[in-house]
């Protein structure tokens, strides 16, 4: 017999939809966000051969590799992308940067159907690699919402277990 999906909602037979999230930046929603880029990590495989048994190879786990996650939000008056990303590099010098506050764990909320917080991650250490504050401007051009991007870098995520499954009724 195999484990239930959902324990809490025996009737859920359905994964939770890949639309309602939310990213947490020093504890506050970011507004207008409309992407965020998988949670994704990799782990080098070194092989290597023992000295009897030379014509077979043996496998052992590596280094492992966070892969950066791009967070995209439609350009609004929030500023929250554009000064984390001044506390990595600054146009006013490095005075202005922030070796203290540059580094942030935030906080990717997955939630059901009814906006309740299902599934949580921590993403720790990360920091602004790329900021685009506009898009290209065309007048020509379908996409009606302009779209503005960083790319974080990250040292590991992982899942808050204290989050437990919300009873759906």
């Amino acid at each position: 017999m195999a484990a239930p999906l959902f324990p809490a909602n025996a009737h859920r037979h359905d994964p939770y939809r890949n639309f309602k999230f939310q990213i947490l930046i020093d504890g506050q929603p970011v507004a207008g966000l409309t992407k965020v880029s998988a949670l994704h990590k990799k782990t080098e495989v070194i092989e290597y051969r023992t000295g009897g048994d030379p014509t077979h190879s043996r496998k052992v786990p590596g280094r492992t590799e966070y892969m950066p996650i791009t967070l995209e939000q439609g350009v609004t008056h929030d500023p929250v992308f554009e000064q984390w990303a001044n506390l990595v590099n600054n146009i006013d010098g490095d005075s202005a940067m922030s070796l203290v506050n540059f580094r942030k764990d935030i906080i990717l909320n997955m939630l059901n159907l009814q906006g309740t917080v299902a599934i949580s991650y921590r993403i720790r250490r990360a920091w602004v690699s790329e900021y685009v504050a506009l898009p290209d401007l065309e007048s020509n051009e379908e996409a009606v919402v302009a779209i503005q991007k960083i790319v974080i870098q990250h040292e590991g995520w992982d899942r808050d277990e204290a989050v437990a499954e919300p009873n759906e009724s």
